[in-house]
């Protein structure tokens, strides 16, 4: 049984920072892709980033390109999200995904992720 805890999330004025990360519990993965996703008020679900190993690769969700950044630390089996710049728009409930397989080119979909975690709050308001 893997659980993925998030924890970072917050409130924020616009232009600020946070840091997003997820830790995968009961299980290391020597290979897989990690992603985050986000689902704004009245939105759907939106692909925002996702990093694949062995032989690290991100990717980006068009709206967040140059200001978010993924990372992965393999020892302690989480991924982190950098967010910087925020916006409103950047408001959401963000998800934590987590698949065992190197997910080469549907990263973007809520399918190919076995496990979930239960979601963190960012709120960027003036």
């Amino acid at each position: 049984q893997v659980t993925l805890t998030e924890s970072g999330g917050g409130s924020v004025q616009p232009g600020a920072s946070l840091r997003l990360s997820c830790t995968a519990s009961g299980r290391t993965f020597s290979a897989g892709t990690m992603a985050w996703f986000r689902r704004g008020p009245g939105k759907d679900r939106e692909f925002v980033a996702a990093v694949r190993w062995p032989g690290i690769s991100t990717f980006f969700g068009d709206s967040v390109k140059g200001r978010f950044v993924i990372t992965r630390d393999a020892g302690k089996n989480t991924a982190h999200l950098q967010m910087n710049n925020l916006r409103p728009e950047d408001t959401a409930v963000y998800y934590c995904a987590a698949s065992p397989q190197r997910i080469i080119n549907s990263y973007v979909y809520t399918a190919p992720y076995d496990y979930w975690g239960q979601g963190t709050q960012v709120t960027v308001s003036s």
